[in-house]
């Protein structure tokens, strides 16, 4: 399957924040005894020693802060992703400097400042050295932690080039709307609902190629010709053909009911889940979906429509404290296999659903 990438860029922020490592606590108590016992003695050695250790110091600071500057940012995502699945990614990071290279970056996630959203990017990316005017590119897993709009994916490239002392490092933000889908996890029962779903077959009086004799009708210009029928044909003296009835299966009719009890959040998130757990499994296959919720009829037939689906269900709110059965109305023609996620299968029963499977999210 084809991936398509979304781009997102962008430089290095501002600020700079450093760490000091196992060595440079080591060559900080060095250089504090150094330091000491030549103002202690006043022996021109140890003050050249001291000099030394801080040039070494200053040095270290200037040049690990050139590796961090003129960096920029680029990540490509999936179109299309899912909540708490890792999806193939590229990293891209440029050296915009023109003659310096920059050495031992690495790159990894960092939680959100915004409710501390854990990090896309679990597992750190090392890059080794980087030319001026050059780019280098990685194949990473990403991971959003959750459903719905990802705004904001904050990531932190750091060094420890060139003598190991200080760790600095630098943040940056890719300020970009990624639509993440619910998590794609099967549940008990789930795979029931697939057989019931497949299990599905109405037949429509229309021309299709089924296997059962329909009509004869008149002969239009682009009918295929071995569906003449010779007897009607040579009784009129014009040409007619013979039409079967067409054969649908695995049709499917699935209502997902946003009616929420306060403090009951958890309760809808599983049933979102599933329900896009169905809808991606059925998307998959031959099936024709007819989806609808509170305020929403939707059709899908075709692969696009099945992810418009699986957006809506990427965004959509709960209703909360809505007690009346309104809006739980099948929307489309019975016949189907239908199927419900609500904790409240019983307001459904003069609606048109009496016949269908009820997925229950709170047990």
């Amino acid at each position: 399957m084809k991936i398509n990438f979304q781009r997102f860029r962008a430089g290095l922020q501002s600020g700079t924040r450093y760490r000091v490592t196992g060595g440079g606590l080591l060559f900080f108590a060095a250089l504090l005894l150094v330091g000491f016992t030549s103002f202690l003695t006043g022996n021109n050695l140890l003050f050249l020693v001291f000099s030394a250790l801080l040039a070494i110091l200053l040095v270290s600071g200037f040049v690990s802060r050139l590796m961090l500057s003129g960096l920029e940012l680029e990540l490509l995502v999936p179109e299309h992703v899912w909540a708490r699945t890792p999806s193939p990614a590229r990293i891209r990071l440029r050296n915009l400097k023109r003659f310096t290279p920059s050495f031992s970056l690495e790159l990894s996630g960092q939680r959100s400042g915004m409710g501390n959203v854990p990090p896309i990017l679990r597992d750190p990316v090392y890059f080794p050295i980087i030319q001026g005017r050059t780019t280098v590119e990685a194949m990473v897993d990403v991971s959003f932690p959750h459903r719905g709009r990802h705004k904001e994916n904050v990531f932190q490239i750091s060094t420890r080039f060139p003598f190991g002392f200080l760790r600095k490092s630098t943040t940056l933000a890719l300020q970009r709307e990624t639509i993440v889908y619910p998590a794609m996890e099967e549940f008990p029962g789930g795979q029931t609902l697939l057989q019931l779903s497949s299990s599905g077959e109405t037949e429509m009086a229309m021309r299709g190629i089924g296997r059962d004799f329909y009509r004869i009708r008149p002969y239009e210009a682009g009918d295929n010709a071995r569906h003449i029928d010779w007897k009607s044909s040579a009784h009129t003296g014009s040409p007619h053909i013979r039409e079967f009835t067409r054969d649908e299966q695995g049709i499917v009719e699935i209502f997902l009911d946003r009616r929420t009890d306060a403090g009951a959040s958890r309760v809808f998130e599983t049933a979102v889940e599933r329900c896009a757990w169905l809808v991606s499994n059925l998307g998959a296959g031959d099936s024709n979906l007819f989806f609808s919720s509170q305020g929403v009829a939707l059709a899908a037939f075709e692969e696009e429509q099945f992810y418009a689906i699986l957006k809506y269900l990427a965004l959509v709110e709960p209703l909360i404290a809505v007690t009346s059965g309104r809006g739980t109305e099948s929307q489309f023609r019975a016949g189907r296999a239908q199927i419900v996620f609500s904790s409240r299968p019983g307001e459904f029963q003069d609606t048109g659903w009496a016949g269908a499977f009820f997925v229950d999210s709170a047990q």
